[in-house]
């Protein structure tokens, strides 16, 4: 349990924030434990959400509990990965560094997930405490890294960033039509469109990130090309939060006209970067 008059979210950043210092180790009640990051993206935001989680290996992949301490709701990044179940992992390294990659959730169901929680329990009674004090099950997610190696995920991942910028384009187009909308509608149709195209940017970008840094091991070569895509993802980012805060400020169509005209400008030379970069090397044959 916290400390009393504690707030979890700032707990949290100490946490995140001393895990990254020191190569994974924490102290405090998390002493010893065995600690990952997890990183999903918001299922209402479309943002990024960090979190730390107790985690034991089996096999392959790693296992994480949606415990919330025995709460009676699941913890939000559980919500947020049933919506998105592409997450990013961070994991300590014997070397004393953090290892960043990409990760496919899945939640495990029945007799599996009642036996790797029971496995759980029995190495950690405190999991069993969890359970006894609620009445939901606690759910089980098995975290499958992400393998870059195989030329069929390359030609995945290529469709499906062609796909996605195609359909980024489609909302700011809809958000741009949206600012020569009669007055009287200006203000439901922006909101509508701004929420749907910026939730899908900061989710798109969210996942872009974790699967880069293993695009990286494949393809050195790619190296400076990816570090730049990486900064232009945190300058979107920036632009995009002006942009929500201008909207909610009530300014009047011009002003967000010429918002929106940079944010557009400033993506389609981002997608077509990007393209012109990854394409050729995750699908040389399009």
């Amino acid at each position: 349990m916290l400390p009393k008059g504690t707030v979890l979210s700032d707990f949290n950043e100490q946490v995140i924030e001393e895990f990254r210092a020191s190569g994974g180790r924490v102290g405090g009640m998390f002493e010893g434990a065995s600690l990952l990051l997890l990183t999903t993206t918001g299922a209402r935001s479309g943002r990024p959400h960090t979190n730390p989680a107790v985690y034991v290996r089996d096999g392959a992949r790693l296992l994480v509990f949606a415990s919330n301490a025995g709460g009676p709701k699941h913890p939000a990044w559980f919500h947020n990965l049933r919506a998105d179940a592409h997450v990013t992992v961070e994991l300590g390294t014997p070397e004393g560094t953090v290892e960043r990659f990409a990760a496919t959730a899945v939640v495990t169901e029945g007799e599996e997930r009642d036996r790797l929680y029971a496995e759980q329990s029995a190495r950690d009674p405190a999991f069993a405490a969890y359970q006894a004090g609620t009445d939901r099950v606690i759910p089980v997610v098995a975290l499958h890294r992400a393998d870059l190696a195989d030329p069929a995920r390359h030609r995945a991942i290529a469709a499906h960033l062609v796909k996605v910028h195609d359909e980024l384009r489609a909302e700011l187009a809809a958000l741009r039509e949206g600012l020569d909308s009669p007055a009287p509608t200006l203000g439901r149709r922006l909101a509508r469109h701004c929420l749907t195209f910026c939730g899908a940017l900061h989710a798109h970008h969210n996942n872009e990130d974790g699967v880069f840094d293993l695009l990286e091991q494949q393809f050195p070569d790619l190296a400076d090309s990816l570090d730049r895509m990486r900064r232009e993802h945190r300058v979107v980012a920036r632009t995009v939060d002006e942009l929500e805060t201008l909207l909610s400020s009530g300014a009047a169509p011009e002003t967000l006209r010429t918002e929106v005209d940079r944010l557009a400008k400033s993506l389609e030379e981002h997608f077509a970067y990007e393209e012109s970069q990854l394409l050729p090397a995750l699908a040389p044959e399009r």
